[in-house]
């Protein structure tokens, strides 16, 4: 697989995010069978695996580090933190310091590895200055605990603040055919600053591989149940957005999830999109997008296509 440059970091041109192994995409899955499928992603040349303490909590992270055993010198972690925890469950935004030191310990000796690659802040706590969480990365940085730091769900200002103390490798935020709000001032930010954009949710949580049941009840350990975009009525409001994604698939002889993924390669080179899944044949398909490309001509006409398509349903509940 070819790759891509997040700041100086070199990682796999399409990654892998392994929160849906266990954490919000319905009911967890056999473990085992869980392990299986990264290894599998690794063999297919994936580099960068992407997790988090809070998926779970903890339970993804010790499960990716039970599947990197022996593998973890040719890979590239990346991991976060910014959460409280209270009886075993996510209990809001904490990222003092002293909360992300012991984040970073737990992290470590779930993913049995004694550096991260890329460690981000999970969400921008606004009880604590970025300067603050910048200079504390800054200080595990020197210790030599991570390699590199980024941040998640940030915007252009609160970017610049960070890079300012500490220079940040990756701004990871959600980013896809249907959701573009970005590039009008984050994108240039990074650009200008040498950033690199990690895309989470690049097929919009599973809608746009367009093989979700529209009447599905989204209800135990999956969070797409209360998502505006996930009634009903959205689901088949923004069938018209699928239609597109399949008839440009049959020009490109890919599926619709291939098309969006090959859609995000093609905006920047800068960008790494991190789909997620729990099948082996779905990780392979999504790699396949790799191979699907697009002229400018094309990114044109299909820039224009979906300038005319109104996406129904807000992103989170307002």
């Amino acid at each position: 697989m070819k790759t891509r440059k997040l700041g100086t970091l070199e990682v796999s041109e399409i990654s892998y995010g392994c929160m849906g192994l266990n954490y919000h995409r319905g009911p967890a899955k056999d473990r085992s069978e869980m392990i299986k499928v990264v290894k599998s992603v690794i063999e297919m040349g994936v580099t960068m695996l992407d997790t988090a303490e809070v998926y779970g909590p903890y339970i993804n992270e010790e499960l990716v580090g039970e599947a990197i055993a022996g593998q973890r010198s040719k890979l590239v972690i990346a991991t976060k933190c910014g959460f409280k925890f209270e009886n075993g469950e996510a209990a809001g935004l904490d990222s003092r310091p002293e909360t992300m030191r012991k984040a970073l310990e737990g992290s470590l000796k779930r993913l049995g590895t004694d550096y991260i690659d890329l460690y981000y802040v999970h969400r921008i706590d606004p009880n604590v200055s970025i300067e603050e969480v910048a200079l504390a990365m800054q200080q595990f940085k020197k210790e030599g605990k991570i390699r590199h730091w980024g941040v998640s769900a940030a915007s252009a200002d609160i970017v610049r603040k960070a890079h300012a103390v500490e220079p940040l490798t990756a701004v990871q935020n959600e980013y896809s055919i249907w959701l573009r709000g970005d590039e009008t001032e984050l994108f240039p930010t990074l650009e200008e600053l040498g950033i690199g954009m990690v895309a989470y949710s690049p097929l919009g949580r599973g809608y746009l591989t367009g093989t979700l049941d529209k009447n599905a009840d989204y209800n135990e350990n999956d969070n797409r149940g209360s998502l505006p975009r996930f009634t009903k009525e959205a689901m088949a409001a923004n069938q018209v957005l699928l239609d597109y994604l399949a008839e440009l698939g049959k020009e490109k002889q890919a599926t619709p999830a291939q098309v969006a993924i090959a859609w995000i390669l093609a905006q920047r080179p800068w960008i790494v999109p991190i789909p997620g899944t729990t099948r082996v044949e779905r990780a392979e398909e999504n790699i396949g997008s790799a191979e699907v490309r697009f002229s400018e001509a094309e990114l044109g006409k299909i820039d224009e296509a979906l300038s005319k398509i109104e996406i129904v349903g807000s992103r989170q509940p307002l």
